[in-house]
């Protein structure tokens, strides 16, 4: 609703062409910042992160990635108004994510390996346990010593995993507008729609099993755009048309072919035992 209303702004603000600029730049990130959805499940379980505290990593995790995103967004728009032939190394990047996606079945994460993680381990003791909602305790056995906390680690996981994530969602945005206004507010839009939608739907993404094949030709195909945006003019109403429908067919086919458990049934309950 509020990206909506946003686009509405923009509409009389800038125009019809800017507003649409808007909203396709919001699906497409909101599109390939569901694929953080599937990481971040997998790094609250596997640092086991408690239910009450999750809500206070994402909302810090979010206001760094803001941060960030605003940075390299600022650096992106200046260095392809510089240079541009690099819109033709983003368009590369982007095909070659969306191959690697299809073929690998998503982002791949390990939070054990992050060098983040690692170094942090190196420079400050971290305590075994969750200390409420706090990254940093004092330790009174300890001298008084400071340590972080898992939460901390979780954090770094988190951010360090978004500009993994940027890597691919920035250009592909910047393939649609080169107007850095455009460019972060759909961002922070999509961003901050990820939190809300994380607790919303966190029980039922593993069910869009054929999603990320959406998310790898939707990268594909913006590179293609990206490359060939010099030669070929590609309104953005095809542009957003066309990111849409690829998305409610993955969908769709997840839908009607779930995947089945071990022992091949389709996930769905069967009630015949309690009849």
């Amino acid at each position: 609703a509020m990206a909506a209303a946003f686009a509405a702004i923009v509409y009389f603000w800038q125009g019809r062409q800017t507003s649409l600029e808007f909203v396709a730049g919001y699906v497409v990130e909101l599109s390939l910042s569901v694929n953080n959805l599937f990481v971040f499940l997998v790094i609250f379980n596997y640092f086991a992160v408690p239910d009450e505290l999750q809500h206070r990593v994402l909302f810090w995790g979010i206001l760094g990635a803001l941060i960030l995103r605003g940075i390299f967004i600022g650096a992106g728009v200046e260095l392809i108004q510089r240079f541009h032939w690099l819109l033709f190394v983003f368009g590369a990047l982007l095909i070659y994510s969306g191959i690697r996606v299809f073929l690998s079945g998503g982002h791949q994460v390990n939070p054990s390996s992050n060098p983040i993680v690692k170094a942090l381990r190196r420079l400050i003791p971290v305590t075994t346990d969750y200390r409420g909602g706090r990254f940093f305790v004092r330790n009174p056995q300890d001298n008084g010593r400071l340590y972080a906390t898992p939460l901390l680690v979780v954090l770094l996981v988190i951010e360090t995993t978004d500009v993994l994530f940027a890597v691919d969602s920035i250009p592909a945005v910047l393939a649609i507008t080169l107007k850095a206004f455009i460019v972060y507010t759909s961002n922070v839009f999509a961003i901050l729609g990820l939190r809300s939608m994380y607790f919303a739907v966190s029980g039922l993404i593993k069910v869009f099993r054929f999603l990320h094949y959406g998310l790898a030709v939707i990268l594909i195909l913006v590179g293609v755009k990206m490359i060939l945006g010099d030669y070929f003019e590609i309104p953005i109403g095809v542009t957003l048309g066309t990111v849409a429908l690829v998305l409610l067919i993955s969908i769709g086919i997840s839908v009607a072919y779930p995947a089945k458990d071990d022992g091949g049934n389709t996930g769905k309950r069967d009630n015949s035992s309690e009849l």
